[in-house]
């Protein structure tokens, strides 16, 4: 029986883990970084522990340091949550040598479908369509640009383990083939600790529909229908949606039962995600397995009303799933909008720095996964993540609006975030339409970079509040001058007095 949970992540995930085992009565161990020392997951946990210095290969990356740790705090079990080892093979073999449940597939699950390449043979053999592209990893640059020309440009350089989008490249031309193959594997070492990069068929203009899948020891295996990930910027999802509005009941079907026969094939365990693209004439393609919880997992439990932390949880414990596919009905419609501390109008550049204020959306149908607080600073050392919104209504149009809502009142002083840019996608007629790619931001970025300006007020009052609460949080103080930290009224957002 799974009494402790370890965490080595970070960030909204964490926090979302230690929220589930709470509920579940299950104590949780936050894993944190030196430059993580004060973050909310480690304030939030049970118990915590650091595993190394900032740097990401040397604490949230380093096996053995997470290893000893979680072994250190008499930990029965470990969650990874989403990157860093989430989809390791080697991290999950460790765990059960060592005596500890890895909270995911198997190792051997893992090691077949966390290599994308490895899961795109595997699946073709049960006869699911699979983008051209390569099925054996190469080494030597001169293998790859062979393997280009049989494919044909453009293709797409992609990391072999781990998701999210690091580490992809479009390449349209053969004489940017090794630039683009050395960046993939630079990032793809930084961001999974594995340097591994192979090539597929680059499709123009598709759409990204993913199904969520669980599945337990037992041989019970279910989906929860779909999601739409096409709103991507650097093939990073930033908006996602249940459900598609590219998709009919006929598709959505043969969609889930096609998830569903991959699990089986592959012999998969847990949560997960089987990806896919959809062409212009509504064919769907297997484009990989991602094995592990997804960052965009709340917008399946909003519509299906399914807790899929603690399902992963209990499949992990041996328990049987009590879900059956018959059963499992989906209602209205979900939006998630990712917050990011970037700043959209300086090439999406990082924005660190402290968080002077926060004011966070509340209400009817709309939920917050965040990592931070006012008073934390953000560090420049990992994914600039801070939050996600997630908002429910009957019908999609509902769902914008009120996502519009929820985002128009959400304040992050003293950084920059990409929630005007969402608003400027959310606003956007194609996207109201439905009418979307995964090029929709490439084609449209001059129009959702016109931001609204409207209603922004110099509220010095308000600034002073903030001073004043972390002062009382015993937050140093700072000044305007204080390097990439810039004023509390120019980053607050647009304010209004209501009568």
């Amino acid at each position: 029986m799974i009494k402790k949970i370890f965490i080595p992540n970070r960030g909204e995930i964490a926090v979302r883990i230690i929220r589930a085992c709470s509920e579940m009565g299950i104590t949780s161990v936050a894993a944190y970084s030196a430059a993580d020392r004060d973050a909310l997951h480690v304030q939030m946990a049970d118990e915590a522990v650091e595993i190394g210095p900032a740097s990401a290969l040397e604490s949230y990356l380093n096996m053995e340091n997470v290893i000893k740790a979680a072994k250190r705090m008499k930990a029965d079990a470990v969650h990874p949550g989403y990157g860093f080892l989430a989809e390791n093979s080697e991290f999950a073999r460790l765990c059960e040598d060592k005596g500890l449940i890895f909270i995911g597939p198997p190792s051997s699950a893992l090691s077949l479908v966390a290599d994308k390449v490895a899961s795109r043979v595997t699946v073709s053999k049960a006869k699911v369509p699979i983008i051209p592209g390569m099925i054996t990893p190469k080494a030597k640059i001169s293998e790859i640009s062979k393997e280009a020309d049989k494919i044909g440009f453009p293709v797409l350089v992609k990391a072999s383990m781990g998701g999210g989008g690091k580490g992809m490249q479009v390449v349209r031309d053969k004489s940017k083939l090794k630039e683009a193959v050395e960046a993939g594997r630079r990032i793809a070492k930084s961001a999974f600790g594995d340097d591994t990069v192979y090539l597929e068929k680059y499709i123009e203009n598709p759409r990204h529909v993913e199904i969520q899948v669980l599945a337990d020891n037992h041989g019970n295996a279910v989906h929860l229908f779909e999601r739409e990930c096409s709103i991507q910027r650097r093939h990073q999802k930033i908006i996602e949606e249940s459900p598609s509005t590219a998709i009919d009941e006929k598709t959505r079907k043969e969609m889930g039962e096609t998830a569903v026969r991959v699990v089986k094939e592959t012999g998969y365990r847990n949560a997960g995600t089987v990806e896919f693209l959809l062409d212009q004439d509504k064919n769907f393609y297997f484009l990989e397995v991602n094995a592990r919880v997804q960052v965009e997992h709340p917008v399946t439990e909003w519509v299906t009303g399914v807790d899929i932390v603690k399902q992963q949880i209990m499949v992990a414990n041996g328990e049987k799933l009590e879900l059956e596919q018959e059963n499992i009905m989906h209602h209205g419609h979900a939006i998630e909008t990712r917050i990011y501390a970037e700043d959209p109008e300086n090439n999406f550049l990082p924005s660190p720095g402290l968080i002077t204020f926060l004011r966070e959306p509340a209400g009817p149908g709309i939920r917050v996964d965040s990592g931070i607080y006012m008073g934390y600073r953000v560090p420049p050392f990992y994914d600039p993540i801070l939050s996600k919104v997630i908002v429910y209504d009957e019908t999609r149009e509902r769902a914008i609006a009120r996502s519009i809502q929820a985002l128009s009142s959400y304040s992050i002083g003293g950084i920059k975030t990409i929630i005007p840019f969402l608003l400027g996608i959310l606003r956007h007629k194609k996207f109201r339409a439905g009418e979307m790619s995964t090029s929709f931001i490439d084609e449209y970025r001059d129009e959702i970079l016109q931001f609204d300006h409207d209603g922004k007020v110099p509220f010095e009052a308000l600034a002073a509040y903030g001073i004043f609460s972390m002062k009382k949080m015993g937050v140093p103080s700072f000044t305007e001058a204080e390097a990439g930290i810039p004023r509390v009224w120019e980053t607050i957002g647009g304010w209004r007095i209501s009568r």
